[in-house]
């Protein structure tokens, strides 16, 4: 059952992957729009539908124009699906209205906000979420000038509860933040609970936990603040345990929000507070990388030499977000996450390695970098990282280019002189694309190869799975007997998790670094 469950929501996976998190984040902010306008028609939530639709223009158009003068000014890439995210966002955090007044503070809103992205910015990253900033901005002059309006989160009402949590969870599985926000989810909800209950403790009212509970939970904007606030990758820390430490600060904050004066510290406030941690452990991440040189690994795989001016902390299994701007990007946008195959070590050179041969923009873009030419990297995440322990006992699973997160760590393993037991199961379409195949040799690991072809002069402790032989759990299972004392890594595709998920659920443990191809 459980394989079943893991194989299902991993091909869901794949589907969603086809598109940037960028383009997921943005159609699923338009179909909420879309799904308010229909509850608006029957009353169900509190804008009326020509209150949404004109408040959307004026937001997007501010948003986009904005930007666009700022790309022009500063010379920067224009990021219109980034704009159109903003005003979205915003949409639902502010009130629509049709009041000119109003318009004009929502304007003003969406005007901060775009202006955010390159004014409270650091190294390509931003410092604070646009949107929260837009928000605040409109809340803390509103004080001053009611008419101009405040936040409001409408969004939190029961009847986009429904659709909150469907496309949310879409998005959140997506970028592999599910876990993180329903964390805060839990800490927001359970934060607001105890506020409610202590205040009607306080004024003596018979405090009903159920009907407490369930209008926390249904009538509160946490988990659209989570999903596609709270989650937006440039504002995120790169370690698993920074962005639960953030989650739960934001937590605390949106659900006992803070009165100072005559402005309650609400959701925006919250966030803002949590960007700000958030940026405590990152503000060194954001770099930029220049071309040295590339070289052909496999036939269709090349490696991508570069250098930093500036080294910067990561460690083996972690990846990077380079960003390659060119005309007419497609669905998937002008950034792509790329594990590093070089060590710490290596510092200041940087490699990365790629598949060369899709139809993606981004990768003809990448393919046609000259030497010397500069690329910004926009931070460095992941916990796809090899235990401390070093005599804990290891299973890596590759696919393809999918082994370049274990060359950077074998790399290093070679380097520090660690003895680690550690088996790697590398799975390739021909023998000729098994890539580094020198760099793992020189780690004396055992290497179980899947092919379809024998690769030629394999070295004593490698073996060929065999013609014709199919990668799968049972298959698994009589090459690695041993597989419940070892702890498994697994690096590729969706569908490969799928296939072998009986075998690694044997595991002691199963890390993934699961990718949808670039």
């Amino acid at each position: 059952m459980i394989g079943a469950l893991t194989a299902g929501w991993t091909r869901v996976f794949g589907v969603l992957g086809r598109l940037s998190s960028y383009r997921l984040v943005l159609l699923s902010l338009a179909a909420l729009a879309a799904i308010a306008v229909v509850l608006s028609l029957v009353g169900l939530v509190g804008p009326g539908p020509l209150e949404l639709i004109v408040t959307a223009i004026v937001l997007g158009a501010v948003c986009v124009v904005v930007d666009l003068a700022l790309h022009r000014m500063l010379r920067v890439p224009l990021r219109v699906e980034s704009s159109l995210i903003t005003a979205a966002i915003l949409l639902f955090v502010l009130f629509p209205t049709v009041d000119p007044a109003g318009l004009a503070g929502i304007a003003g809103a969406g005007a901060v906000a775009s202006l955010s992205k390159y004014v409270l910015a650091w190294r390509g990253r931003h410092v604070f979420n646009p949107a929260a900033v837009g928000a605040a901005a409109l809340t803390l002059v509103g004080v001053a000038v009611p008419a101009l309006g405040a936040s409001a989160w409408w969004v939190g009402t029961p009847a986009m509860a429904v659709p909150v949590l469907v496309l949310g969870v879409a998005v959140l599985w997506r970028t592999e933040k599910l876990r993180m926000v329903a964390g805060f989810w839990v800490i927001a909800v359970g934060v607001a609970f105890l506020r409610a209950v202590a205040l009607d403790s306080a004024a003596g009212v018979e405090v009903d936990a159920l009907a407490i509970l369930t209008q926390v939970a249904l009538s509160s904007p946490y988990l659209f603040l989570g999903a596609f606030m709270l989650s937006e990758p440039l504002t995120m820390p790169p370690r698993r345990w920074q962005q639960f430490a953030v989650a739960a600060l934001v937590g605390v904050l949106a659900g006992w929000p803070i009165d100072v004066g005559a402005i309650t510290l609400g959701q925006e406030f919250a966030l803002l507070a949590g960007n700000l941690l958030a940026f405590a452990f990152t503000w060194r991440a954001a770099v930029r990388l220049v071309l040295e040189g590339r070289r052909e690994v496999t036939p269709t795989v090349r490696e991508l030499t570069f250098r930093t001016r500036r080294p910067f902390a990561f460690r083996p299994g972690q990846y990077l977000e380079l960003e390659v701007p060119h005309r007419r990007p497609d669905a998937r946008g002008t950034r792509r996450e790329f594990s590093i195959a070089s060590t710490p070590e290596e510092m200041p050179v940087v490699r990365i390695a790629f598949k060369e041969g899709s139809k993606s923009s981004y990768k003809r873009a990448l393919a046609a970098v000259p030497p010397g030419a500069t690329l910004p990297v926009t931070g460095v995440w992941g916990d796809f990282l090899l235990p401390t322990r070093t005599t804990a006992p290891l299973l890596l699973v590759a696919a393809g280019i999918g082994v370049t997160p274990f060359v950077s760590q074998l790399r290093h393993v070679v380097t520090t002189e660690q003895d680690r037991d550690i088996v790697l199961v590398y799975v390739v379409s021909d023998a000729s694309e098994l890539a580094y195949r020198d760099e793992i040799e020189r780690s004396g690991i055992p290497v179980v190869v899947y092919s379809r072809d024998a690769p030629a002069d394999l070295p004593a402790h490698w073996r060929w799975a065999g013609r014709g032989v199919r990668v799968d759990a049972d298959g698994l299972l009589r090459m690695v007997p041993d597989i419940t004392a070892r702890h498994a890594y697994i690096s590729g595709p969706p569908a490969l998790l799928a296939d072998l998920a009986p075998a690694l659920e044997r595991a002691r443990s199963l890390t993934t670094d699961a990718f949808s191809g670039y």
